[in-house]
């Protein structure tokens, strides 16, 4: 049995339906930058799965750069980010010593 969800109906008003315009549009440019934050980190990751330390490390600075903006814009909590550069630059330094 499948559940039908009730239809949402378009806003009246004028304001409502510039609402529905402008979430629309946040929603699109949130969900590219949310894209390009995971893209970012998993990038280093592969990096130092590959065990391939310079990559790595040009990679984890612009991961550090994407994380930032992205925090800053309130997409990832600040401590979110703080948590993920951590974890990353900690994989890369190991990378660094261990070679």
């Amino acid at each position: 049995m499948a559940s039908t969800k009730p239809k949402k109906k378009n806003p009246r008003l004028a304001s409502g339906r510039k609402r529905v315009r402008q979430g629309t549009k946040l929603n699109a440019a949130n969900t590219s930058l949310r894209s390009k934050y995971r893209t970012a980190v998993k990038n280093v990751e592969k990096a130092v799965l590959a065990g391939d330390k310079t990559k790595a490390t040009e990679l984890f600075g612009k991961m550090q750069a994407v994380v930032d903006t992205i925090a800053d814009k309130g997409i990832f909590h600040k401590n979110k980010a703080a948590r993920d550069k951590s974890r990353l630059s900690s994989k890369v330094k190991a990378l660094a010593l261990a070679a």
